[in-house]
């Protein structure tokens, strides 16, 4: 398999995913704007899974399904009741539907607008913030005090969540004001594998 990614992005997601199921894998950093990449996937976007079988995925949260049901022995995807299959994907599309989207004002402010003064652009990003907090607030009821996401065990979901969390570190309001967060995020902090795809898309 081969990961397209970049640093800082939900793709990183996708790489700790890859690296808890201990599977071999190919990472490339991409270039957004390359005609290579474009071939790879015409939205130009982040991440992309090439599966090594004719097939590339596209989306975070397809990508990750896809790693937790190749790997079942992982455990880290669904369990096998109705039930359980519909709470995670429930989960998975609360983060990629609602919590994902929230950030689009903060980062890009001028997709949101047909007025480009600072004044205008300032009110985005504080509506973002509204938003963001509504989001947050919602995935720390989802954490709860059973310090995941679903099931009370590690899932992929998780990784998801952290790393778009690393992303309120830019806000006012940071991860470490909600509690059930900051229990989660220092839990995912000790993971050994979390740590070093940290430190290597940093790098």
């Amino acid at each position: 398999m081969k990961l397209f990614y970049a640093p800082g992005t939900c793709a990183v997601a996708c790489w700790i995913a890859l690296e808890w199921v201990g599977t071999q894998y190919d990472l490339i950093n991409v270039d957004y704007t390359s005609k290579e990449f474009q071939q790879v996937n015409p939205l130009m976007l982040v991440p992309a899974l090439d599966t090594g079988g004719g097939q590339v995925l596209t989306q975070a949260s397809a990508i990750l399904t896809y790693i937790s049901e190749q790997y079942p022995l992982a455990s880290i995807g669904c369990g096998d009741s109705v039930e359980a299959r519909s709470k995670f994907n429930e989960v998975m599309s609360f983060l990629s539907s609602d919590f994902h989207p929230s950030f689009w004002p903060f980062f890009s402010p001028q997709r949101f607008t047909v007025n480009e003064s600072s004044e205008a652009l300032e009110d985005v990003v504080g509506a973002a913030h509204v938003r963001i907090n509504r989001v947050m607030t919602h995935l720390d009821q989802l954490v709860g005090e059973e310090g995941y996401l679903y099931l009370g065990r590690r899932s992929v979901a998780d990784a998801y969540a952290y790393v778009m969390i690393r992303w309120t570190e830019r806000l006012p309001k940071k991860w470490r004001e909600y509690p059930n967060i900051a229990r989660f995020y220092s839990l995912m902090e000790k993971d050994p594998i979390v740590k070093k795809v940290i430190q290597l898309s940093n790098a």
